[in-house]
Formats: structure tokens, C-alpha cells, sequence
């Protein structure tokens, strides 16, 4: 899917860039500054994509080490509602275990990771993208 939305950003990236250049090339002065800004938002989504590409890949590469090692968090026995997502309860009380969990050693990426999941699966979406941030960096180091 991923890769899919990322072709897709890159057709609407280069029919971007084309009225772009459309615009500068008619050499009229508000034609011209439109076309500056036009041609801004292909490197704007150029820099989005390529950094949730980055972001992406050092979160597989954490799940994969977490994997080998058999501690990847898992939620399977937390009950669900019947949307599928965890209870709001029980994903609150995994949350409380995650987080006594880091305070114990908060230089240990794979707590934060953990932490980073909690969050996730709290419905706490920027609180997981933040944490999961933390675990990269503190991962990084430790290389």
C-alpha cells in the first residue's frame, strides 16, 4: 500500500512540477510568482515522502530486531471491541504497564519502542509518533 500512495504522490508531484513550469513560462509577473509557489509544492512533497520513507524503514528495522529477539509487544489477549480495536480500558492498563516498564531504564530504545506501541494502540497517535522517535534516536546510539 505504502509503495502504492508513494506512486501516486509522484504522478501528482510531476503534474505539479509541469503547471509549474507552465506558469513560469508565460513570463507574465502574476503567472510568474504563482509558478514559484506551485513549483514549491513538489519539493514540499517531495520532502514529506521521501521522510516517511526514512521514518518507516528505522521503524521496521527496530520491529525486525524486536522480532528476532521475541519481544515485539503483543496485544492478542487484550479484549476488543467490535471494531476491532483494544478495549479502551484494557489498552489504558497495557499503556500503565509500558510505561512503568520505561521508568525502570529509559536509555533502553526497545522500552520506549514499547511505549511508542502502547501509545498507539491507546489511540494516541502524535503521543506515538513522538515516543517512536526517541526509540530511533536512542537505537542510533547505542550502534
Amino acid at each position: 500500500m505504502a509503495a502504492v500512495l508513494t506512486a501516486a504522490m509522484g504522478l501528482y508531484i510531476v503534474l505539479l512540477a509541469g503547471r509549474a513550469v507552465e506558469l513560469l513560462r508565460t513570463g507574465e509577473t502574476a503567472a510568474v510568482l504563482l509558478g514559484v509557489g506551485v513549483a514549491l509544492l513538489p519539493l514540499l512533497g517531495i520532502w514529506v515522502v521521501v521522510g516517511t520513507w526514512r521514518s518507516g524503514l528505522r521503524i521496521q528495522r527496530l520491529a525486525r530486531t524486536l522480532r528476532a529477539e521475541g519481544a515485539l509487544p503483543d496485544t492478542s489477549g487484550l479484549p476488543r471491541r467490535p471494531s476491532g480495536r483494544v478495549d479502551r480500558d484494557a489498552a489504558d492498563g497495557w499503556f500503565q504497564q509500558r510505561r512503568a516498564e520505561l521508568e525502570s531504564d529509559p536509555q533502553d530504545w526497545r522500552r520506549w519502542y514499547r511505549l511508542a506501541y502502547a501509545y498507539d494502540v491507546a489511540g494516541d497517535r502524535r503521543r506515538a509518533r513522538e515516543t517512536m522517535r526517541r526509540a530511533i534516536e536512542l537505537e542510533e546510539r547505542s550502534q
